[in-house]
């Protein structure tokens, strides 16, 4: 099976949620054709038919992995459903888009990998804010040490609703903020400790304050909840030398760059009490830059297409899964053990890339 020329048939599992988002793209994506949607739910398949008029429309699963017009799929389906969805569809020679997280466990996500490897076909996760223009912004600033040695990073990703009830907070929200973490420190996480509250279905947690450790001592601070008044997602990136503040609800000011900091220089006269230094702020201009705007779920789209007709592998494929996947792993057992550190296991050394 392959491409016909250089157009993918594309078949969209999952018309839910977040299904219509990736089904609108794949149809409006050059060398793509968005081929069929599958879901076992009459009403979505009704608003799949509507929305679609030319592409097939179906329940039956079976026939999308028979359908030779079919070069890939992308799943959009619960959690639970991701790793054997996934797996079927690889095993059946079709490229995989999985929405993030991954799957549910490592051992998983190792599966998915190895299958991909072996049909040698792309497998890529849906960590959508990697492609956020003003998250490539601060990775690139970052990576041109404009904001000097990293201290920390501190992130909220918080509203009211959508509260579920087959996943905490935790596994619906934090694997965004965990990509972009790894993606901007581009260093491996070493441990987490995870509190949280379930206030309102036992077993449930609506609410998680989250820290990771990562190499050269950083830590990355994740704030989740179902709860807050406020819909927020925001983070703010404290460096040696500058601050950068992202700001993804803001229309215009989405990246704040600040030139200040703590100044660490010998004293003098009256400061030599405090060890022959002192401590002084520093404040200088703040950088609004201008970011061209762009849909970030159109870009990832894109780049899954072009990942499958050039034969190049993803920028979040299967082993930036992983790597969100243990975290999250390493997060439950230390939400279940009473915030306990908890070690992130390292992929083997044949799945290791740069982060």
């Amino acid at each position: 099976m392959g491409t016909r020329g250089s157009e993918v048939g594309i078949a969209v599992v999952g018309y839910g949620y977040w299904g219509p988002n990736l089904a609108r793209n794949v149809a409006a994506t050059s060398r793509a054709r968005l081929v069929s949607v599958c879901d076992r739910d009459a009403l979505a398949r009704q608003r799949a038919s509507a929305r679609h008029r030319d592409t097939r429309v179906t329940d039956d699963w079976d026939s999308v992995l028979a359908d030779e017009d079919v070069d890939a799929v992308v799943v959009a389906l619960p959690l639970p459903l991701h790793h054997s969805f996934a797996l079927e569809a690889l095993e059946a020679g079709k490229h995989v888009l999985v929405e993030k997280p991954l799957a549910g466990s490592v051992a998983q996500c190792d599966e998915l990998i190895r299958t991909a490897l072996e049909r040698e076909r792309v497998l890529m996760v849906g960590h959508t804010f990697e492609f956020n223009p003003a998250v490539r912004l601060v990775g690139e600033y970052l990576r041109a040490d404009e904001l000097g040695e990293p201290y920390y990073v501190s992130m909220r990703r918080t509203n009211l609703g959508i509260v579920r009830d087959d996943e905490n907070v935790m596994w619906d929200l934090a694997p965004h903020d965990i990509s972009i973490l790894i993606h901007w420190l581009q260093r491996a996480p070493l441990s987490v400790n995870v509190t949280g509250a379930a206030l309102l279905q036992p077993g449930i947690e609506e609410v998680v304050f989250m820290s990771i450790r990562f190499e050269d001592d950083i830590i990355g601070h994740v704030h989740c909840s179902w709860l807050d008044p406020n819909k927020l997602r925001d983070a703010t990136v404290v460096g040696s030398r500058k601050m950068a503040v992202y700001n993804e609800m803001s229309s215009d000011m989405k990246v704040l760059l600040y030139d200040k900091g703590i100044v660490k220089q010998r004293s003098l006269g009256r400061y030599e009490t405090f060890a022959g230094f002192q401590m002084l702020a520093r404040a200088g201009d703040v950088l609004v830059p201008k970011i061209e705007p762009s849909e970030p779920l159109a870009l990832e789209v894109e780049h899954f297409v072009e990942c499958i007709v050039d034969g190049r592998a993803p920028v979040t494929d299967g082993v930036s899964g992983r790597r969100v996947v243990a975290v999250l792993e390493a997060a439950q057992r230390s939400l279940e053990g009473n915030g306990a550190a908890e070690p992130v296991v390292p992929a083997p050394a044949p799945m290791l890339g740069a982060p």
